[in-house]
């Protein structure tokens, strides 16, 4: 069992539903992404991804843009997120799941970020913009290193695809929540629980849900039907409104309000 799997797993069996915090690697540097990666851990999320960022991120809204642009002027790159991954390993256990484009993971080389990131102590990759059906490279370099592969899920996704994509995939599924790009939303679907319901019923693996959450209600309510809060944005915008030495801080101080409400509300 991966360590993507066992934690979701023990958080199914204290009846609870695991958060993920999404953090983009070098924003605002990669020097400080160790501590903005401690400081949620220690408020209470249970899995990290990490954004690699990407001069065209064309599935991010605004927030995350911005938020990959100061990490590449701030001179990002795929092997310093693993030098980062490597000195985060030193005392975490907490799953770290890399979250990219195809491209920088393509021009690395499909075998090489799968042995060097599993190397440095990375879980798992989701790469957001190859389609299932052209992933059989990187699935298979992925498999042989001992990663998880994570698959996307849109809200539109037939059961019979979502049958398809879940068999080739490991760690758990992650359910887009809104059609368009990331970004927190002012309401949710209503349709969510149904959604991840039918998911359900077509594979065993954890269903995360991620794309639109923005506060601790939101997150509450998503967790009630969910394995898995996914929260990227919300925690870019708090970054971006903070100064360097404020924001490990303000990071905790969100993440524990939204673990705050998440237990509150139960499953």
């Amino acid at each position: 069992m991966s360590r993507i799997a066992e934690v979701l797993t023990a958080c199914r069996g204290r009846g609870r539903t695991a958060l993920c915090a999404y953090l983009t690697a070098g924003d605002p540097s990669l020097d400080l992404t160790p501590s903005l990666v401690r400081a949620a851990v220690d408020a209470g999320a249970d899995l990290v991804e990490l954004g690699v960022p990407f001069s065209d991120p064309m599935a991010d809204g605004p927030v995350l843009q911005r938020s990959a642009a100061r990490a590449v002027a701030a001179g990002t790159t795929l092997p310093r997120i693993l030098e980062a991954v490597v000195d985060l390993r030193r005392e975490l256990r907490t799953p770290i799941v890399l979250f990219g484009y195809y491209n920088p993971f393509f021009r690395y080389g499909v075998e090489a970020i799968s042995r060097d990131a599993a190397a440095a102590g990375v879980d798992g990759l989701l790469c957001v913009d190859l389609p299932p059906e052209e992933a059989g490279d990187l699935r298979a370099a992925a498999e042989r290193a001992g990663l998880d592969l994570i698959a996307l899920l849109a809200p539109t996704t037939p059961p019979s695809r979502i049958r398809r994509i879940a068999e080739a995939a490991s760690g758990f599924l992650y359910l887009v929540s809104v059609l368009g790009v990331t970004g927190g939303r002012a309401t949710l679907p209503a349709e969510l629980p149904g959604l991840v319901a039918s998911v359900r019923e077509v594979t065993t693996l954890p269903v995360g849900v991620g794309f639109g959450v923005q506060s601790p209600e939101q997150a509450a309510w998503v967790a009630s039907f969910a394995d898995a809060v996914i929260v990227g944005s919300a925690l870019a915008r708090v970054i971006e409104d903070s100064t360097a030495d404020e924001a490990p801080a303000r990071v905790a101080d969100f993440v524990g309000g939204l673990v705050a409400a998440m237990r509150a509300a139960g499953r």
